[in-house]
């Protein structure tokens, strides 16, 4: 499987693709490498979106340098197609809700499965997901 960009119009951004649950989001730290994370996605209009919390390293290196790649990926981050180059924006608070819906529509089964452990686990190693901070959500076009 691979990223497809599908052309829109000429001297437009392409559209984005990405097959399955699971997108690998590479940012870059400030001395220039690489850090990957396997992340949920959900696509509309040509544009990919992503969650995180507001106050994890992949938000801040994202606000420092929005240049960063997508491939897509199995659960644990292992790629299963080709990278591509995308640039990442902050989406504004008025659109978060379209997101939050669509996110609950694709994941519906995960969001009641796999969000309680994945929190339960994060507790216990002691990085427990601190809900006030709130979520910064994400928008990825192709570069």
């Amino acid at each position: 499987m691979t990223v497809t960009r599908k052309a829109t119009e000429l001297g437009r951004r392409q559209r984005l693709s990405v097959p399955g649950k699971y997108l690998s989001l590479t940012t870059y730290r400030r001395d220039g490498s690489p850090v990957t994370t396997p992340v949920w996605f959900v696509e509309e209009g040509g544009r990919l979106f992503v969650t995180t919390a507001a106050d994890s390293y992949k938000a801040k290196r994202l606000r420092r340098n929005p240049a960063a790649m997508v491939a897509p990926c199995t659960a644990r981050g292992v790629p299963k197609g080709d990278a591509m180059p995308v640039q990442v924006e902050f989406l504004p608070q008025d659109e978060h809700a379209r997101v939050d819906r669509l996110m609950a529509e694709k994941y519906r089964v995960d969001r009641i499965l796999v969000l309680p452990i994945y929190r339960l686990v994060m507790k216990l190693r002691g990085q427990a997901i601190d809900e006030r901070s709130g979520a910064a959500y994400l928008a990825i076009t192709s570069a």
